[in-house]
């Protein structure tokens, strides 16, 4: 296994893969790609962050390199098709399981402003939704629940001048949030969380309100993919559209 450095090598297999991280790496965004070898590579790997997309022949030696070398605690990966399954599986084996994510359609005119101004409005006057700033980069950090928020940006300069988020601070504690978890040109992917306590109290539903307002005064694009149907049921009070069903597999150490 070999890092890649010219995306233009697999691009052809990813053009049509209507995902935003994979755009983070092909725009030179952030994250890196693995292949099999570097000269006319047959099999490639994209990460970011935490995620991995398989395309190519499929290559369980690639895909074991990526476990072993590449995979720190934990992982998803997925492929376009059923073909790379075999080597997902292979790999992970008793550290494996498949899981059914939810593809949410892009588009740039599903969001009604109104609505989501409401939805800030109603996290009441104990909470304040606030962008994170420096202090608040380090503070998601501290904490499992909420490190995902920014933990695809090395520094806070990074985050700044790629990332954007909002939380929820109430009584001085940070209950909630919305922020990038990626970025690429022109757009941003969205990662929710509540403090395990704090959910159900419409706080994610605003903060993630006030990151789509902000997204769309800037020009950019909120892309959302659904981890389970909790998220999917957000995306949509939100304004977003179900596209598909997809599988991946969660690998861990």
């Amino acid at each position: 296994m070999i890092k890649l450095t010219c995306p233009s090598k697999i691009e052809e297999w990813y053009r049509d893969w209507d995902e935003s991280m994979i755009w983070s790496y092909l725009q030179t965004v952030m994250g890196d790609a693995y292949a099999d070898r570097e000269d006319r590579p047959t099999s490639a790997i994209i990460c970011v962050n935490c995620f991995g997309f398989a395309a190519g022949i499929p290559n369980i030696q690639l895909v074991q390199d990526w476990y072993n070398q590449v995979v720190d605690k934990f992982a998803i990966i997925t492929a376009r098709d059923d073909s790379w399954h075999k080597a997902f599986e292979e790999v992970g084996k008793d550290n494996c399981r498949r899981v059914e994510r939810y593809a949410i359609k892009k588009e740039p005119d599903c969001f009604n402003v109104n609505k989501l101004t409401t939805f800030v409005t109603q996290a009441g006057q104990e909470c304040e939704i606030r962008q994170i700033d420096e202090d608040l980069y380090h503070e998601c950090k501290k904490y499992r629940w909420s490190e995902d928020f920014v933990q695809g940006y090395k520094t806070y300069g990074e985050f700044q001048h790629k990332g954007l988020g909002f939380v929820a601070i109430c009584h001085g504690s940070l209950l909630s949030g919305a922020s990038s978890y990626s970025s690429y040109k022109g757009g941003i992917k969205i990662e929710v969380d509540t403090k395990e306590d704090c959910r159900r109290k419409g706080l994610a539903t605003a903060c993630a309100s006030k990151l789509i307002l902000e997204c769309l005064k800037r020009g950019l694009y909120p892309s959302w993919d659904a981890q389970n149907k909790w998220s999917l049921a957000l995306a949509e009070k939100l304004g977003y559209h179900f596209s598909h069903t997809y599988s991946a597999y969660e690998v861990w150490k």
